[in-house]
């Protein structure tokens, strides 16, 4: 799956993986994962045997399809983009091999003109495989991890090792608060709350932590949402205006 988004912070994504797995607290009700499911209900192929039903719900299997087939379509788009990696899935996640990470790296080199932002929740792996690379950073690939609450805060750490141009940390869905953080070194930050289903409330507290460290750290702030079943009624509006501030773009001539 590849095209234009309707997310916020991005203008299209481009999924060269598909299928995924539950990590941590904030994957419980994880938007890609109902999708995968209609998408699997439906025969779509890339999605086969990716999601499984668990009560009255569908959940990850842990199944994941290297789509080999996609990995040209950035090359096909004339005017620069931005585009969000695996926005149905991790890229980083260990049933994918470094060996397609570096195909995927490849298209991403090729493609300068558009600008990839990457988001995973396995920062670790992003560094080992950017140690094991060594090649000096594309000027055009934004590197992130997902930071949901403080049990996962660790992560923004490990994303510091990742050599990048632009590392940025989406904190949603933010679901609890992520206390004091070190966001030095980091350039943008995502804020939002979970949406869909199931929502989990976030607080406004929580949202407020994150803004004053950003101010601290000189760290762009986009405020995606505030969340909830209804996302659009309770709108994105933080301190009496929207915030969608971006990190410099930086494209290959």
């Amino acid at each position: 799956m590849a095209g234009l988004s309707d997310i916020e912070w991005t203008d299209a994504t481009w999924n060269p993986v598909s299928g995924c797995r539950v990590l941590s607290a904030g994957c419980t009700n994880c938007y890609a994962m109902r999708m995968a499911s209609r998408l699997q209900a439906m025969g779509h192929a890339s999605y086969a045997d990716t999601t499984r039903k668990s009560g009255n719900r569908f959940v990850w299997t842990g199944r994941v399809h290297l789509l080999a087939q996609t990995l040209d379509v950035p090359l096909a788009w004339s005017k620069p983009k931005l585009v969000f990696v695996n926005s149905m899935s991790d890229l980083f996640q260990d049933a994918v091999p470094f060996e397609y990470v570096e195909r995927v790296w490849q298209t991403m080199e090729k493609a300068g003109i558009h600008t990839f932002q990457i988001l995973t929740k396995q920062p670790e792996r992003m560094a080992e495989f950017l140690r094991q690379r060594r090649k000096k950073a594309l000027p055009n690939v934004w590197l992130g991890t997902s930071v949901e609450d403080r049990d996962v805060a660790y992560r923004i750490a490990q994303l510091k090792s990742c050599r990048a141009a632009v590392r940025f940390v989406s904190f949603e869905p933010l679901i609890g608060p992520v206390g004091k953080v070190n966001l030095s070194n980091i350039h943008w930050a995502i804020v939002g709350g979970e949406s869909g289903p199931g929502a989990r409330a976030l607080e406004i507290g929580w949202v407020d932590e994150i803004f004053r460290q950003c101010g601290e750290h000189d760290v762009r702030f986009f405020f995606k949402q505030w969340g909830g079943v209804n996302k659009k009624r309770t709108g994105r509006v933080f301190k009496g205006r929207t915030w969608d501030e971006l990190p410099e773009i930086r494209v290959q001539g």
